[in-house]
């Protein structure tokens, strides 16, 4: 209650013009807090909510609760243990390319408040996987699991994107329980090209190699999970084409749905480019999530992204076929508050 009266109306007033304004300072906020044990306990016992009923495991790595982070919240891991402190299963990280990189001119988020939904087109902004790493090995790591996002540099060729993509993952490779292979947002120029079947291909076979390779190397058990992260845009026969990828080259699952550059049904209409995210995306991506569990036949788990706003869209979104689910744009309108309130009706469902 107190978010939505107050907190809420006040951020999006102070940052009408530029919504980065407040993402920032939040994750100004949530860094800070992210080394101050004691208020990480308070926090914590505020907000998480924990059951044994809750608890699951998906391509080998143990959630605490289905609830997770979607990428793009936290682009350079710099208030991870804050977040998990809010008593999400486990985050999204990212998405982090091997250059460091400004990402699109500002402003480049977007708020439709009839329609409880975003627009972004930020293109990637972080500060590098050199950079990054370096500040996590400064920083305590969260108990729950991280996933790294990787993606493309918007300086690197396409030719050069396999290469682009395993200097990131090498470099995150120590913080990472799983990696989700970036090649659906729709804001760096030619990035959605790889999700066609041979590049896909090519590039999903050397990550995975690597990650293999990595583990033999270091002796430290499996190699980490290798997720893609696709858009809501594709045909069946392109979901198709993604799945026998994923399927031969032996990808550890599939997270539905990236943002979608489909306008249909806004109540607020809008000239800006870029993905839309929030309410307008759950019914395409329960229908991604349908057709992909059909196509999987319970071969790899997916994670189902899009438009959930509580309990009830959690459990459409797990009906359809997800194991895990993740939040962004219901986090950002509905608060801290919406990760208890499924949690605590998933665990009496």
């Amino acid at each position: 209650m107190l978010f939505k009266a107050i907190i809420r109306p006040t951020m999006f007033r102070t940052s009408a013009n530029d919504p980065e304004i407040s993402h920032h300072w939040l994750m100004d906020q949530m860094a800070r807090i992210s080394h101050n044990q004691a208020l990480l306990k308070i926090i914590e016992a505020t907000n998480a909510y924990k059951s044994p009923a809750l608890e699951r495991d998906v391509f080998g790595v143990h959630f605490p609760n289905p609830v997770g982070l979607a990428g793009g919240f936290d682009k350079n891991g710099i208030a991870l243990p804050a977040l998990a402190a809010l008593g999400f299963g486990f985050i999204e990280a990212g998405t982090v390319t091997r250059h460091a990189q400004p990402g699109n001119p500002r402003p480049r988020i977007f708020r439709l408040l009839n329609d409880q939904a975003m627009i972004n087109r930020m293109g990637f902004p972080n500060d590098g996987a050199d950079t990054i790493q370096a500040h996590l090995a400064r920083q305590p790591q969260p108990k729950i699991p991280i996933g790294w996002s990787i993606g493309k540099s918007k300086v690197t060729p396409p030719e050069e994107a396999i290469e682009d993509y395993l200097y990131s993952l090498r470099k995150l490779y120590a913080y990472a329980d799983f990696f989700t292979v970036n090649v659906s947002s729709p804001n760096t120029p030619g990035l959605r090209k790889l999700q066609d079947k041979e590049p896909l291909d090519q590039l999903m076979h050397a990550i995975v190699q690597e990650t293999r390779q990595i583990a033999e190397q270091t002796g430290r058990g499996r190699a980490k999970a290798v997720l893609v992260k696709i858009a809501p845009d594709l045909s069946e026969e392109q979901i198709s084409d993604v799945v026998a990828v994923c399927l031969e080259r032996n990808v550890s699952g599939i997270i539905a749905t990236n943002t979608t550059l489909s306008r249909t049904g806004l109540k607020q209409q809008s000239t800006e480019t870029g993905g839309l995210s929030g309410r307008p995306l759950h019914t395409r991506s329960l229908e991604v999530i349908r057709y992909l569990y059909k196509e999987l036949d319970g071969k790899l788990p997916i994670i189902g992204v899009g438009g959930i706003f509580g309990p009830d869209d959690a459990r459409r979104t797990l009906d359809a076929g997800a194991s895990l689910i993740q939040l962004y744009t219901g986090f950002i309108y509905e608060g801290p508050g919406i990760i208890k309130k499924i949690n605590r009706q998933l665990s009496h469902a």
